[in-house]
């Protein structure tokens, strides 16, 4: 790829696509993609044929869609793609999620710090990663502040924020923790987008949908249905058929109408009764998660005998109304549209004094010496309990002083491309591609 991007033509490389709800989000900005990579099979097939179709609506060349593991250099290779304006992904949740055992940098699948270093060798203008909520835990205050120094000191200036899809038009509660980081030169344009004013409802959302087949109910239900949804769960293929989440998400949805032991083939037709609880189709599922309205058609080829690949592609993507909000503030700041705020990743609520204060010493150090390195900000205990979270993800050196502990940070344990890290022998094995969602 040529190493120069245009301010006025904006370039996406995508990984860990899925089945498109980004990169739809990002091509409603203004981004126009080079290529995308999605490990999963069907996925990429959805990916590629709507992608296909939006190039030719434009009379654009067709993006290429790679298919594999997004760390195989096989697959691609992040330096051929230096320059372009943005690189972004959704990648692996499970790593943070807090319905798994928030592993981190321990967890085979986790690939944020290798994106950080695929954006060390690209230099794109800018980059956005996403993740689940649980990333913005305490529990991996280190593993942020590792990922802001690294882009720090790669020319970025990057933070994170806590978005909710109900905030930008999208039916459903489904929080996202999203990384933007900028070029210097950029970094003063960008503002986190506003929520939009009106929330919208599953019942205003679906109701043309419910009613479609004549079912007498529809009105009703839209009525009673007149709140956001639960979050969407997708799920990955070591699980069963599909259905909305575990038994506490089905007791939300029985409370607005719903039967959530499953996915439907059609809407309920004139001869159900009016006091069903239906059962949502693919269709209702992906306008929930945000693919609705005019723009906003997408091809999942829905055939009979796929409704669990489909299901699962709809419920593991990102909003795309919601990347669109952060895209088109990302394309505002390269093309310095936006007001210079000035204060992008100054002061982030995200960031890690214990780490910070243990990296910059650089030696072994006690907590009564942190305490005072932190101005007595942290009680010993709070500094205690920083460090058992920070041994999850870094090694850290012990050592005894008499009978008083001393701590240095070693190594960051997250893949980040390196030859001998399990990560490879758990990928050849197949071990992780059944876990991968």
């Amino acid at each position: 790829m040529d190493g120069t991007t245009s301010t006025t033509e904006l370039t996406a490389v995508e990984i860990c696509a899925g089945a498109g709800g980004q990169s739809l989000g990002l091509h409603l900005a203004g981004f126009r993609h080079t290529l995308a990579v999605e490990l999963d099979r069907d996925a990429a097939e959805t990916l590629q044929r709507n992608l296909a179709r939006l190039a030719s609506d434009e009379g654009q060349p067709e993006p290429v869609v790679a298919v594999g593991d997004v760390a195989d250099e096989s697959v691609w290779q992040p330096a051929e793609y230096k320059g372009v304006s943005l690189l972004a992904g959704g990648v692996p949740c499970p790593p943070f999620s807090i319905a798994g055992k928030q592993l981190g940098s321990s967890d085979e699948r986790d690939l944020f710090a290798w994106a950080v270093e695929a954006a060390a060798q690209m230099q794109p203008d800018a980059v956005l990663l996403e993740n689940v909520r649980g990333l913005s835990m305490p529990r991996f205050a280190g593993y942020r502040q590792a990922v802001l120094d690294r882009f720090a000191e790669l020319g970025y200036r990057a933070d994170w924020r806590l978005l909710e899809a109900k905030d930008f038009g999208v039916p459903q509660l489904r929080p996202r923790f999203i990384l933007v980081a900028l070029r210097e030169e950029f970094a003063p344009y960008f503002a986190w987008p506003e929520p939009t004013p009106a929330v919208q409802t599953v019942g205003a959302a679906l109701y043309d949908l419910m009613a479609a087949n004549g079912w007498k109910g529809a009105e009703t239900w839209s009525k009673r249905a007149d709140r956001v949804a639960p979050t969407i769960v997708g799920g990955s293929k070591k699980h069963g058929g599909p259905d909305l989440g575990p038994t506490r998400a089905k007791r939300e949805w029985r409370s607005i109408g719903v039967d959530g032991l499953g996915i439907a083939d059609a809407a309920p037709g004139p001869d159900a009764p009016v006091g069903l609880a239906p059962k949502l189709t693919n269709e209702m599922v992906a306008r929930i998660q945000g693919w609705a309205g005019p723009g906003y058609e997408w091809d999942f080829g829905d055939r009979k005998g796929h409704k669990t690949a489909t299901y699962r592609q709809i419920g593991n993507a990102f909003p795309p109304p919601v990347a669109r909000a952060v895209g088109l503030a990302i394309a505002t700041a390269l093309r310095k549209e936006g007001r210079r705020a000035g204060d992008h990743g100054g002061d982030s609520k995200y960031r890690d004094e214990v780490y910070r204060a243990l990296r910059e010493h650089g030696g072994f150090i006690s907590i009564a010496g942190l305490h005072k390195a932190l101005g007595g900000g942290l009680s010993d205990s709070d500094i205690e309990h920083r460090i058992e979270f920070l041994r999850q993800d870094f090694e850290i050196e012990v050592r005894r002083r008499g009978k008083v502990p001393t701590y240095r940070l070693g190594e960051w344990r997250a893949f980040r491309g390196q030859e001998d890290h399990a990560r490879h022998a758990a990928f050849a094995t197949d071990k992780l591609r059944s876990k991968i969602s």
